[in-house]
């Protein structure tokens, strides 16, 4: 088949093809787009309903206030006047058009109703527990299959007394109002466990009511109906349901219409003009695709000819463009330029590989081939890696863009650099490196280096000057190959940061050190599951009474290989390498759960746990606490929180609100080694702190350091005018623990009293323990 005629046919193929699905899709985009607006005005109607109900819920809310603070009704719950509860209820539930009133003592007994017998549970224990636990609760409940708005609240003189409530029914004066402001059909729906319509009221006619209940039965018992969803009931009705309450007995469901023939009506005569139209386009289109394919099919031809030529590798200095369209003329010049921008666009990518995009220093890559390039060679090198302290920082305070400058501007000073610097690189985000072709690299250069590139910069119209930390290697004295050079030149980095120092140079044994960490890290995640932690437990003393009051628990692993591994080391690891959640799980469950145990051997003890800074901003830690109390039966005064004023900074606003909570469930929280943080009394005060806990830097000398003890006295001070609990750790004589005792220091902890011992030792020890005897505190004089 001729080129000419398949290329006719190819175009009319597809102008008819695209011009048939254009409309179609246009006549279903008419359709779909109606159908989307239903919807909209569905989803519209559902949130009106909902702040209907909630603008009511509010009122009510108001309403119940009103009565929860009158005087005379306060008086009549203290002395149970029976008749003088009824007469007050039924005023205020008229003035406040209130369909149910409700009066309940503090278990949820019924004193008094409009609808219910004296001394009858409270028909909705679950709004009634919300309000327990928040203090207030409005919603909707389910009363005899009848739904109701209701707002329940608490009945104070001072003390609570009582839970007083109001409702209204949500009936047909509801739906009508909701079909006054939307327009839609509303119908509340109230099904009991067998599916059985229990309530029902209806905008619109009973009989399309029911029928609607009739086609949702079926998806309801199949379980159809979730929290919200719209859906199609049949070909004459968009429908659209909202849950509003359901629980073991009840479902009801706020069910909202819409009529198709309503949305499509408008459509429905613009389909025939727009089928007129389409038909019209394809003869029009299928006569233009005719002489398109006779005036262009010559000149491709040739073009495609000239292109096959190309890619063979052959250079053509002429194409015959063999028409008079600007178009093709424009394609035969661009073939012919292809072969020049082809090597250009091949030099430009292989430059873009090798090269970072911003400072167009060499990359990574560009790095090892140079490295591997010198140690081929056999030429003596130094590796000097460095990177820019808090660039995050920087970022964030002037703006990435602003960052992107100071990196570009860093990265010009290394390409000045005079010689023996050889080249420099950028490896990642804010680390660059430099070669330097000698094996040795004295203070003397270093630092002079490090002056030209770590001058004053101007950013933002101010200066800043860039604090630097560097890791130096050699070739050959700490490696022959480019991966193990990069290797160690990044660990001596790491260390430097980790340090605050400006330099760090290679040493041997820093890499076994690195293996040992990962290694950690890495069977970190196995140790709980191979019983390879367990807790010791620290007792603290009241001063007051010299008795234990208190336990903390400390966390301790003994590596099947390494041995014991230090706290301080393996915890760290964990938060640096996002391990921490899964300890601090394991911790909390195995306390509690060695509470339990004393707990059913007779002894009810208190144990703090530590908080590291992911735990404080975990806003699912109150419920997990409150879930293992559940668990394990144990009560808020067995368990207490230690947190470090460090992770209590990170994110001040996330840690408030999660201590607030914990608070709130009634659990101790202590900050812990305060003094070493950087923590304001602006920022204490605001939180919910319970204790504060002097660190042991600060006690271990405290009998022979003057320094130490102006500060332990004035930390004591603050707490105590602050109404805070101190306790000290690191108590290791008994001149020490004396001189708190008069400091009117409340709880001491540390060796003196005893050493952190297992979970089986501790009733032993506890039994043999003789309360201590300490000074009393001196006067104030």
């Amino acid at each position: 088949m001729r080129f000419r005629t398949r290329l006719m046919l190819v175009l009319l193929t597809v102008v008819i093809v695209s011009q048939l699905a254009t409309g179609v899709a246009f006549l279903r985009a008419t359709q779909n787009d109606a159908l989307a607006k239903g919807n909209q005005r569905l989803e519209v109607g559902a949130r009106v309903l909902e702040q209907l109900l909630d603008i009511r819920g509010e009122q009510l809310r108001d309403n119940v206030a009103i009565l929860a603070d009158d005087f005379g009704f306060k008086s009549a719950v203290a002395t149970q006047d029976t008749a003088t509860l009824y007469s007050v209820l039924a005023n205020h539930g008229d003035r406040a058009s209130a369909d149910m009133v409700m009066l309940s003592d503090l278990n949820g007994n019924v004193l008094a109703s409009s609808h219910h017998e004296q001394q009858s549970a409270i028909p909705f224990p679950e709004l009634f527990q919300r309000a327990r636990q928040t203090g207030s609760g409005v919603g909707v409940v389910i009363d005899e299959g009848q739904p109701y708005e209701f707002a329940l609240l608490p009945v104070r003189a001072p003390n609570l007394i009582g839970w007083v409530g109001m409702g209204f029914l949500i009936d047909e004066e509801v739906t009508q109002e909701i079909h006054a402001l939307t327009g839609l059909d509303v119908s509340i729906v109230t099904y009991d466990a067998t599916g059985e319509v229990r309530y029902l009221a209806s905008s619109y006619h009973q009989q399309l009511a029911m029928q609607l209940m009739d086609d949702s039965e079926e998806q309801l018992r199949s379980g159809s109906y979730t929290n919200r969803s719209l859906m199609s009931d049949d070909n004459r009705y968009l429908s659209y349901s909202l849950p509003l309450l359901t629980d073991g007995q009840y479902q009801s469901f706020a069910f909202i219409q819409l009529s198709r023939d309503e949305l499509l009506g408008a459509y429905s005569r613009l389909q025939w003009q727009l089928l007129s139209i389409v038909a019209l386009m394809l003869i029009l289109t299928l006569a233009a695709a005719m002489w398109s394919a006779r005036s262009i099919s010559k000149p491709l031809i040739a073009l495609a000819q000239a292109a096959k030529r190309i890619g063979q590798g052959e250079r053509i200095e002429y194409i015959p463009e063999g028409s008079t369209v600007a178009e093709t003329k424009q394609l035969a010049t661009t073939l012919l330029s292809m072969q020049q921008d082809i090597a250009k666009r091949e030099a430009t990518l292989l430059h873009q590989s090798r090269h970072d995009l911003l400072t167009n220093l060499p990359n990574r890559m560009s790095a090892f081939e140079d490295i591997e390039q010198f140690i081929h060679q056999g030429r003596a090198f130094t590796l000097l890696r460095f990177s820019i302290n808090d660039f995050r920082d920087i970022n964030d305070t002037f703006g990435y863009e602003l960052g992107d400058h100071l990196l570009i501007t860093l990265a010009k000073r290394v390409q000045a650099l005079p010689a023996p610097i050889m080249k420099a690189y950028r490896l990642d985000s804010d680390e660059l490196m430099i070669l330097i072709s000698q094996a040795c690299f004295d203070d003397a250069q270093r630092e002079e280096m490090l002056v030209l590139i770590g001058g004053p910069v101007r950013l933002d119209k101010s200066l800043i000057t860039p604090s630097l930390s560097s890791g130096e290697v050699s070739y050959p004295d700490h490696g022959n190959t480019a991966q193990l050079l990069l290797r160690r030149s990044d660990i001596a980095l790491d260390k430097a940061q980790r340090q605050h120092h400006s330099h760090k140079r290679y040493e041997e044994g820093q890499e076994e050190q690195h293996l040992r960490q990962l290694m950690l890290i890495r069977d970190l995640q196995e140790a709980v599951d191979k019983d390879e932690l367990w807790m010791a437990y620290q007792p603290k003393v009241d001063t007051t009474t010299g008795r234990v009051c208190q336990f903390e628990a400390l966390m301790r692993w003994r590596h099947p290989t390494l041995g014991f591994i230090p706290p301080d080391e393996f915890i760290e690891l964990a938060e640096r390498s996002g391990n921490i959640g899964l300890l601090s799980k394991w911790m909390m469950a195995h306390v509690c759960e060695q509470l339990h145990l004393w707990k059913c051997a007779g002894h009810h003890l208190s144990v703090a746990i530590n908080l590291s800074a992911s735990d404080v901003i975990n806003g699912a830690l109150p419920n997990l606490i409150n879930e293992l109390f559940e668990s394990y039966a144990l009560t808020p005064d067995q368990l207490a929180l230690e947190v470090t004023e460090s992770a209590v900074m990170q994110d001040i606003e996330a840690a408030m609100e999660t201590l607030m909570a914990l608070s709130q469930m009634g659990l101790t929280i202590a900050i812990d080694d305060y003094g070493t943080g950087y923590s304001s009394l602006a920022q204490l005060k605001r939180l919910p702190v319970d204790e504060l806990k002097v660190d042991k830097s600060f006690v271990l000398k405290l009998d022979s350091q003057e320094e130490d003890l102006t500060i332990v006295r004035s930390t004591i001070e603050m707490g105590h005018n602050l109404g805070l609990k101190i306790v000290a750790e690191g108590v290791e004589n008994r001149a020490s623990a004396e001189l708190l005792s008069y400091l009117h220091c409340d709880y001491l902890q540390g060796y003196w009293i005893a050493k952190p011992m297992p979970a089986d030792e501790v009733t032993h020890w506890l039994t043999a323990f003789t309360p201590l005897t300490l000074a009393s505190p001196m006067s104030d004089h």
